[in-house]
């Protein structure tokens, strides 16, 4: 099953980083956050990422090309520019990355129907290139398959003001963004997807969080997976102060996999 990655953003609220690199480039203990996303997926076995690119893009291509060589042993033939690698097992991965330009300006939306060649006719997962989480995504993926609609999101309940859900069950009855409150429910990506929601979003200028997870509610095909233990997003530089606390105390909640 591929893992779909936005990651085109342009992270405003991170000017002082984003200025020289794409949000998921921001390093949290010496690694961009996007490598601990992936990290994440790849200990439940996802291996196959299809990232959506956009500003500072470049970042994120010649960090992924170049990973296999940093984290091996070289040898470099200076004469005809050949490069051996050694130990490339270091690097402690099997994934394979698809990274597709989907526009400097595209809105979320936009940029997931613009994967939909790279994902295919199949269900997928979507998640954002700023956030972290202990979900267990085998867990996850039960749950979607045990409701048989064509949307599920991750519902989380942090200290924060994001996309709020109004909830039935386990299904999402109504979304829509408004100011968060300490006992509500808010959306915290980790979906997982069936190709149909591809229908539900119009053009480059589609925002997901609007029209189409607003549609899919309305029509009975978004449901919620609760998740009550730990998710952070990395919005502002105090999220990336208090994820790299959490890190260099060796207390990341979110660190599931083994060195």
């Amino acid at each position: 099953m591929k893992v779909a990655i936005l990651a085109g953003g342009v992270g405003t609220r991170l000017v002082e980083e984003t200025e020289v690199k794409p949000k998921p480039m921001i390093e949290i203990g010496g690694r961009p956050i996007l490598w601990h996303i992936l990290m994440h997926y790849s200990h439940y076995g996802f291996n196959h990422f299809v990232i959506a690119l956009g500003y500072k893009g470049e970042a994120i291509k010649k960090y992924i090309v170049d990973y296999c060589s940093l984290n091996s042993n070289l040898t470099v033939n200076l004469k005809d520019g050949k490069v051996q690698i050694h130990n490339s097992n270091k690097a402690k991965v099997n994934w394979i990355v698809d990274l597709v330009d989907t526009g400097i300006s595209t809105l979320t939306g936009g940029r997931i129907k613009r994967l939909a060649p790279y994902i295919g006719n199949e269900t997928f997962m979507l998640t954002w290139g700023d956030g972290v989480s202990d979900v267990n995504l085998l867990n996850l993926l039960d749950f979607h398959y045990s409701h048989g609609k064509y949307a599920t999101l991750t519902a989380v309940r942090p200290a924060a003001r994001f996309g709020h859900l109004d909830l039935k069950s386990d299904q999402v009855v109504e979304f829509s963004e408004k100011p968060q409150t300490s006992e509500g429910w808010i959306n915290g990506a980790f979906f997982v997807l069936e190709p149909q929601i591809f229908d539900y979003i119009d053009n480059d200028n589609t925002q997901w969080e609007k029209k189409p997870l607003e549609s899919l509610a309305k029509e009975g095909q978004l449901m919620a997976y609760r998740h009550t233990s730990f998710w952070q997003c990395m919005d502002t530089l105090r999220d990336k102060r208090l994820l790299e606390s959490l890190w260099q105390g060796g207390n990341a909640p979110w660190k599931i996999w083994e060195d």
